[in-house]
């Protein structure tokens, strides 16, 4: 009983000490939650509070394609919550944010996921969740976690902006336990993130088919429905140590989730389901169960799953089949404990590859506000609302009023078309419609005369606060090259509204690609010939992807790049390999080598020529990740410094604000940048971000920038910027830096 309760307090974070866990089973209620028992644990907490105190910009800003470590954490502990908050105005960014959580020193992370897809909801959307193990609130912009991880000797938490776009905002607190030791039988948390699209033919959709001892406590499940009806008739199904047949099976997909009859839009402390669209093409559901209370344990190996089967129709709408195999695109994270750090799982996919259909191009109507028409109002754009986010914004005069804007469709294809939409308090109820035809409509026949099928979707977008931008799916459309229409009309309001107006964001366009179905299973060594397609498996050691780089014709090349990085300074003999890919002909190749540049560090500093030339280079994306890498260089990027002077005028701000970072990296001896940093931080409409780098690289060279004092003055009063110059001004001037007081 004593060991049982060891292990059960600890992973549900109730407080419980090693020592007073020696209960009985008629122990009382507050004994049982360990909330009156004296600790013998430490709490900490690291977050991204400012290093100035006297700054209110307690924000990170992450650089596309750049790893950002959130937490690094020596001994033996145990996270017990994370929280989080991200402004960001890239079309899928919780897809595209990468986390992973590292323990015991190991290179490979035993939670690998979106960042939205941990917290509960998938396809890059923000939503609501109020259960037990993830809540996320404020609209879906304040995430938090309350799994906990134990780790004996160390915990490194990272996340990694595998978008385009630069991440501006990014608030974090990372909270934990610090213990003299863990007992024996504590078990590592997992996360892990796998995707299929379509789901596979003739195969059920795997969660996570894996080997060793732990148990099984939870699944977040996404959908995009690429046909009409119901998806959801595929029962769950979970093979444990090798058995031939499920041990546990169930009777539908909304039954896994603990609903029945269809999903909607739920949130409870076990199950929930953050987006269920409906059932049309395009449509897009996700779900999640905690087995928190119900854990699957296994000893061997365990494969969970279920079956992508539901209803059909035919061409003309009737129904084909009640219990059919559909094609529908699948994602999920697995969640669980294993007694050992698991290595053994393909690297997911990286980056855009994760978004629903694997692309998106965004379309800022905004700038193309000459070419839009309306009817019974007018439209105007507002710049900068909602934390980075411009929308247009159309002032309809009531029910009736239109607004059309133009759409170019690129080639002949199938496409998704996503709305972001704002919500606020004076805005009305739309339908969308392309070239004049409502979208979201059903084409099945109603099973009975007497049930009309419903027509199309009302965004209905009042909310008492402005919030940008409600992602509205419009549905899939098979459209042919060039000028489209799509149209907005104002169907009536809520109550509580106070106008009849439509705040557009953007339109998204993901093009419907040929399936990619991920490839059998093969083991480590199979000379199949379809072994150069198969998925990159984790856990090798770094020779193993050394010795493949030289193989330039495999598309497997860019992940053992990749996973060169992930070895952090002890890939340092691998960097030869990684300066003669900064040369390669394939700009992801390149930006690669540089992020795996930035990630070994120092240890990298025979890379500085190399690096310093990249500056230069014709894809902003490896210009960025090249500044990034010469950051981590510290003072060993000296080499490099004329060509970061350069890098200054840099066309791309999300290129010049890692540039004056790597500057400032330098310290001292990169004073003869000093007059080019002056300089910039008294550009005319630079970036904000770009002049808190600037001016934090004056304050790293120190004294030495002492005739940058008069340029950090002229910027003290400017927001997220003053605070930063101040700062500076001190270091410059060899005065205290004010720091926490009681």
């Amino acid at each position: 009983m004593a060991r049982a309760l060891t292990v059960s307090c600890l992973w549900l974070g109730l407080g419980c000490t090693t020592g007073a866990m020696a209960q009985t089973e008629n122990a009382d209620f507050l004994s049982g939650l360990g909330l009156a028992r004296l600790k013998n644990y430490s709490a900490a907490r690291t977050s991204s509070g400012n290093r100035y105190v006297l700054s209110n910009d307690d924000s990170k800003r992450i650089m596309p394609g750049e790893t950002f470590v959130m937490a690094d954490i020596s001994g033996a502990g145990m996270i017990t919550h994370i929280w989080l908050t991200v402004a960001e105005n890239e079309f899928g960014w919780p897809r595209l944010l990468r986390f992973r959580v590292y323990y015991d020193g190991h290179k490979t992370p035993s939670v690998d996921a979106p960042l939205g897809d941990f917290f509960a909801v998938g396809h890059g959307a923000e939503r609501d969740v109020n259960s037990m193990m993830v809540r996320d609130s404020s609209f879906g912009r304040a995430r938090n976690s309350y799994w906990p991880m134990p780790f004996r000797q160390s915990c490194r938490i990272t996340i990694t902006n595998e978008g385009k776009r630069l991440l501006p905002m990014f608030y974090y607190h990372v909270d934990y336990r610090k213990y003299p030791s863990l007992p024996p039988d504590v078990a590592y948390f997992h996360a892990y993130y796998r995707q299929e699209r379509p789901a596979r033919s003739g195969h059920n959709y795997a969660f996570l088919d894996t080997k060793g001892r732990g148990h099984y406590v939870g699944t977040v499940m996404s959908v995009v429905l690429t046909q009409i009806s119901w998806f959801g008739e595929g029962d769950d199904l979970f093979y444990i140590d090798g058995a031939k047949q499920p041990q546990i099976y169930g009777t539908g997909t909304e039954d896994y989730f603990n609903d029945a009859w269809d999903l909607r839009d739920a949130s409870a402390i076990w199950t929930g389901t953050p987006i269920a669209e409906g059932e049309l093409p395009g449509e897009r559901l996700s779900a999640y169960r905690w087995h928190v209370p119900d854990p699957i344990p296994f000893t061997k190996s365990i494969w969970a799953g279920i079956e992508h089967l539901g209803w059909t129709s035919n061409p003309d709408g009737s129904v084909r089949s009640g219990f059919e195999e559909r094609p529908d695109y699948f994602s999920s994270v697995a969640f669980w404990y294993q007694d050992r750090v698991n290595e053994d799982l393909p690297e997911p996919p990286y980056g855009e590859a994760r978004l629903p259909f694997g692309n998106a191009t965004q379309i800022p109507v905004e700038d193309v506000v000459a070419d839009v028409r309306t009817e019974h109002g007018s439209v105007s754009v507002l710049r900068d609302v909602d934390w980075a986010k411009d929308i247009l914004l159309f002032k309809a005069e009531g029910v009736g009023a239109k607004v059309d804007l133009p759409l170019n469709i690129p080639e002949d294809g199938q496409y998704e078309i996503v709305a972001q939409l704002a919500l606020s308090p004076d805005y009305g109820d739309y339908i969308a419609y392309l070239d004049g035809t409502p979208t979201n409509l059903d084409t099945r026949k109603p099973s009975t005369s007497e049930i009309p099928l419903p027509g199309p979707e009302i965004f209905r977008n009042y909310l008492n606060e402005l919030y940008v931008a409600r992602d509205r799916t419009l549905g899939l459309f098979t459209v042919s090259k060039g000028r489209h229409t799509v149209s907005f009309v104002c169907q009536g309001k809520d109550p509580r509204s106070v106008g009849y107006n439509l705040g557009i964001n953007e339109l998204v366009l993901e093009k419907v690609l040929a399936p990619e179905n991920e490839p059998e299973r093969l083991p480590a060594e199979s000379n199949s010939s379809s072994a150069a397609n198969r998925p990159l498996y984790r856990g090798q050691p770094l020779a193993y992807y050394v010795g493949k780089l030289n193989d330039v014709s495999s598309p497997q090349r860019i992940e053992w790049i990749r996973a060169i990085g992930y070895f952090g300074s002890d890939g340092a003999s691998a960097v030869p390999e990684l300066i003669a890919a900064l040369s390669d002909p394939s700009p992801e190749i390149r930006s690669s080598a540089a992020a795996a540049l930035a990630q070994v560090g120092p240890k990298a500093a025979s890379a500085v020529p190399a690096l310093a030339k990249s500056l230069s280079d014709s894809s902003p994306h490896v210009r960025d990740i090249a500044a990034i890498a010469l950051r981590s260089m510290g003072p060993s990027a000296l080499g490099a410094l004329p060509a970061l002077v350069r890098a200054l005028s840099d066309p791309v701000d999300f290129v010049r604000a890692p540039v004056a970072e790597a500057l400032g990296a330098i310290g001292p001896a990169a004073k003869n940048a000093v007059p080019a940093l002056g300089q910039r931080l008294l550009e005319k409409h630079e970036q904000g971000f770009v002049l808190t780098s600037v001016a934090s690289a004056l304050g790293d060279i120190g004294t030495a920038a002492t005739d940058a004092l008069p340029a950090l003055q002229q910027v003290l009063n400017m927001r997220r910027v003053g605070a930063a110059a101040e700062e500076a001004i001190l270091k410059i001037q060899g005065k205290p830096v004010p720091t926490y007081h009681r």
